[in-house]
């Protein structure tokens, strides 16, 4: 899905700064003219959402930044978008920031949110099962190559003394998960919000264990290397427009929330306000990078790297570009 919009016009620079210009015997420039078009990639579940309001949010035609905008079912398809270079900026969970640094050298802008409580193991509820292990030789769902994905093959299953092969792995998108879930098609499923509340809420699933006591699941916004290269303004002034963003996530929740409601209602989704409050109350927003990120990025690279699945730890200086989330916070 690919939405333009256009946001500051001309005409509404001049009216909102000119009276300031004039009085400062300048005349800049319309901000539009200055900033880059962003193309936008967000998932569909409850990760992509904070960047669906961000766009729904008029922040960035204030900044007079206009986008394009690509959704897809999650994050590690935005990634691959990224390495494509089909879209500029996209959000995704630390080991598919990983894997993209590795493959398309996409670099990290700003960590939006913290998403480890909406990442769960949901089993069949009339399996009646309590403990992840009780999932050995049964069908699970999962979006393979997908963060929360990597982490439950690579991490939680084998904490749990479940490794891969002790399961039926059945690759497949999160939206499509809990109907796979209803049909019996499936014993269990790797999934992210609203789908598991959606689960709980009709009495399809129930849920054996979150990611969120084991890991926070901190969520990049990344950016490819060209873009930053090419538009440091631009990504400066997209970042004060999520900290406005942010912002908003904890002095107005009713108003996000109504609006990423409308999101999922409108694609057809029936779950009711209290079902997809309890899902949204699980997304910590707040833009920045989080002292303790390199360890924790450490970690993750190492377990890919022991995977094969990058060929080598990330220098985290090039990954991890903090000086634009700094320059907006002294904006």
């Amino acid at each position: 899905m690919t939405i333009r919009n256009d946001g500051m016009n001309r005409r509404q620079f001049i009216a909102a700064t000119g009276a300031g210009a004039l009085a400062a015997g300048l005349w800049p420039l319309p901000l539009a003219a200055q900033m880059a078009v962003i193309r936008q990639g967000y998932q569909t579940n409850m990760w992509g959402m904070p960047t669906y309001y961000l766009l729904r949010s008029g922040h960035l035609g204030k900044m007079g930044i206009k986008f394009e905008e690509f959704a897809v079912p999650s994050g590690n398809l935005t990634m691959q978008q990224m390495v494509a270079r089909q879209v500029d900026m996209g959000t995704y969970a630390g080991p598919s920031f990983i894997i993209g640094h590795a493959r398309g050298g996409l670099v990290a802008i700003a960590v939006i949110e913290h998403v480890g409580k909406t990442a769960k193991v949901v089993a069949r509820k009339d399996l009646n099962l309590t403990k992840v292990e009780q999932l050995r030789g049964l069908k699970i769902a999962n979006q393979t190559g997908s963060s929360i994905g990597n982490i439950f093959v690579d991490q939680l299953g084998p904490s749990h003394g479940l490794k891969k092969g002790d399961y039926q792995e059945v690759r497949m998108n999160v939206n499509e998960m809990v109907a796979a879930l209803a049909a019996k098609t499936v014993d269990a499923m790797v999934n992210v919000e609203p789908y598991n509340a959606i689960a709980e809420a009709d009495g399809i699933g129930n849920t054996l264990t979150t990611l969120g006591g084991v890991d926070r699941v901190p969520v990049f916004m990344a950016a490819t290397p060209e873009f930053v290269e090419k538009h440091p303004d631009t990504i400066v002034a997209y970042l004060k427009a999520w900290l406005q963003v942010g912002r908003e996530f904890k002095e107005n929740p009713a108003k996000t929330a109504d609006v990423i409601y409308s999101f999922f209602t409108s694609k057809g989704y029936t779950m009711s306000k209290e079902t997809f409050a309890k899902a949204l109350s699980a997304v910590e927003v707040d833009p920045g990078f989080p002292s303790d990120l390199g360890p924790y990025m450490q970690r993750h690279a190492e377990v890919l790297l022991a995977e094969k699945k990058i060929p080598a730890i990330p220098d985290w200086k090039k990954a991890l570009r903090t000086e634009f989330m700094e320059k907006a916070r002294r904006g």
